[in-house]
């Protein structure tokens, strides 16, 4: 039986603030702890989720492998944090502009475009689709803006420039990008409705930068194996190394597409990222919203280790926070959990805290025997033959 990987990101779910997170002003974050109370995740409670942090834990079985683990890498983005669990570690990071684009950027394009741009600041996605909507529908300007991460997005409503034409401005403003700017993403934010009521349409896309170096997605693909992305993943590593996509948007479609994949690829990778606890709440400050998704996750994996085979593992994890309780609206800088099952991995194991989302790569490698990124014991100290 070929061994495979099955690698699910719940994209936005951290679980408590890094030493470092006042360098971020992250200092007292914890997306974990804000939605915790009431909910009602018995899958991950038997994964172990709940004894990962002290004061959490509701008893019973745990038929996992547990821990938390820090980011090496600079920053607090998707990419960042998807590139370091795949095994790259982003040791400059991407820029942010929390005063919005110099007038270079913002000249070239205008250019690009032929017209105008509104916008040009640090917001909330829904607020200014809602506070600039009308302008655009008049003017047909694009609102361009962007948040505490390193990412420019686009938004334009369906009636005025197709999805289409939307995903070309977004493709050519990233072609236009100097090494200098170093935007981590660029963002097609596609919307609909009418004065007072707009609203993000589900045909998000990003446009990113691959990362610049060998991913576990490279290897699995440099050796004949399956390398599938589910949802953004193909988006995130600019198509790099990904060898079967299933394109996806929101987490029900992602729940559809990743039982599909692990039908249809025996063997290899399956990456999937779950973008609805970031996107659709955590970025909203919505926790109860928040809650719930988390509890549909659940619901999920509860399907998914019904598909399960001899020779699988199953990570469950995250690429950063994005607590709905915090002050902003933007990523946490925070510890992610951990938690891993199979049939062949230590149940009730609590491996503590991990230095690097890159452990995460070195289990893919080893479960697969690909060439390690780094020499450790991680992968010997949850297995059982």
């Amino acid at each position: 039986m070929a061994k495979r990987v099955i690698l699910i990101v719940i994209d936005g779910f951290g679980i408590g603030w890094l030493p470092d997170a006042f360098e971020y002003g992250d200092e007292g974050s914890n997306t974990f702890a804000s939605v915790a109370a009431g909910l009602k995740t018995p899958i991950m409670q038997r994964l172990g989720l709940f004894e990962i942090l002290d004061g959490y834990s509701r008893g019973g079985e745990i038929v996992g492998t547990y821990g938390k683990m820090s980011e090496l890498s600079k920053g607090k983005d998707t990419s960042a944090g998807h590139f370091e669990l795949a095994g790259f570690v982003t040791k400059i990071p991407f820029r942010t502009y929390p005063e919005g684009f110099p007038g270079d950027m913002v000249n070239k394009l205008e250019k690009i475009f032929g017209t105008k741009i509104i916008g040009n600041e640090s917001a909330s996605g829904t607020e200014i689709i809602n506070r600039l909507g009308d302008k655009h529908l008049a003017t047909k300007y694009p609102i361009v803006y962007t948040s505490a991460d390193s990412v420019m997005q686009i938004a334009t409503h369906i009636n005025i420039y197709p999805i289409e034409r939307l995903y070309e401005m977004c493709e050519a403003a990233k072609a236009s990008m100097s090494p200098e700017n170093r935007v981590g993403r660029v963002i097609a934010r596609p919307f609909s409705g009418a004065s007072g009521n707009y609203a993000r349409t589900p045909e998000r896309k990003d446009f990113g930068i691959p990362p610049d170096g060998d991913t576990i997605l490279d290897k699995c693909s440099s050796q004949g194996l399956p390398a599938v992305g589910v949802g953004k993943i193909r988006d995130i590593f600019c198509g790099k190394g990904v060898n079967a996509h299933y394109e996806a948007h929101g987490n029900e479609e992602c729940f559809e597409a990743t039982i599909r994949a692990i039908k249809e690829h025996k063997g290899g990778l399956i990456f999937t990222n779950l973008v609805d606890t970031d996107m659709v709440y955590g970025h909203r400050n919505d926790v109860e919203g928040y809650r719930k998704c988390l509890e549909r996750v659940d619901e999920f994996l509860s399907k998914l280790l019904c598909q399960l085979e001899k020779d699988d593992i199953l990570i469950v994890t995250s690429d950063h926070g994005c607590d709905p309780q915090f002050h902003t609206t933007d990523h946490t800088r925070e510890y992610v959990p951990l938690m891993i099952y199979g049939e062949k991995i230590a149940k009730g194991k609590n491996i503590g805290t991990l230095n690097g989302f890159i452990n995460v790569a070195d289990i893919v490698c080893e479960h697969l025997s690909l060439p390690l990124y780094r020499q450790n014991n991680i992968y010997k100290d949850i297995i059982v033959e």
